[in-house]
């Protein structure tokens, strides 16, 4: 089955009886791959349909194959597409990409001046990320709404992030700039040159930060420009203050 096989929309108040089951699949998904995740209750997923920020897709069958909701922050001058799930019998079939895209164009089309960010532990998202124009960050680069780092307490990672004085954790932060980014086909094209090297590097950052030893004393260091050129072309930016 191929993404063009399902039917992926904009969820609306007939699927609000899938909140349940959408949330159960994200933590079984998150326990199965051990990685933290920020848990949603049904009644949340219910409000974002509700709201009318919310994916959905289900098979040729009518099937629920899929989900993704967006969530704003800082006064939405921040916007996150959270929460992508596929259900086990429809991946690798290409849908967690279609409805990244359809969620990335709800997003635009929804909140046009907000910046576009994500947190992710896997490189498949980052890919996808990447040829929608996203591009690795420093965790200064997104939003700093305490709501927002307040929904990471909930994740299996979150003493590690806070150890780390909230600048770093196993997640890459990934931004999307409305008036400042590259085009979709030159991100996908750094990635696609990059990616052995961003999975090794990947790597050596989780090692380093499951070793959960005395946080080192506070070191002054300079910020990273914020120019598009060298933040994109430096494949250990987002490694920065490690």
């Amino acid at each position: 089955m191929q993404a063009t096989d399902f039917k992926i929309q904009v969820a609306d108040q007939s699927h609000l009886s899938f909140a349940q089951i959408i949330c159960d699949e994200m933590a079984s998904s998150a326990q199965a791959r051990g990685t933290g995740i920020a848990k949603r209750s049904p009644e949340y997923i219910q409000e974002k349909i509700r709201e009318g920020k919310a994916v959905i897709a289900f098979s040729p069958d009518g099937i629920w194959a899929g989900f993704c909701y967006i969530e704003t922050w800082s006064h939405g001058e921040y916007v996150a597409n959270s929460g992508l799930i596929v259900a086990p019998a429809f991946r690798k079939s290409g849908l967690a990409r279609a409805i990244k895209k359809k969620i990335f164009e709800l997003s635009r089309q929804k909140f046009p001046e907000a910046k576009i960010f994500g947190l992710t532990t896997g490189l498949a998202v980052m890919k996808i990320n990447s040829e929608l124009g996203y591009e690795p960050v420093t965790y200064s680069e997104l939003t700093q709404d305490e709501a927002f780092w307040a929904g990471c307490k909930s994740c299996v990672n979150y003493d590690i992030l806070m150890s780390k004085e909230r600048k770093n954790c196993l997640c890459t932060g990934m931004l999307y700039d409305p008036k400042d980014h590259y085009e979709p086909e030159e991100t996908k094209e750094f990635f696609e040159k990059k990616s052995k090297v961003l999975e090794r590097l990947l790597r050596i950052k989780q090692r380093l930060l499951n070793v959960l030893v005395k946080p080192k004393e506070k070191e002054k260091e300079k910020e990273p420009t914020q120019s598009k050129g060298p933040k994109l072309k430096s494949i250990l930016h987002f490694f920065y203050n490690l």
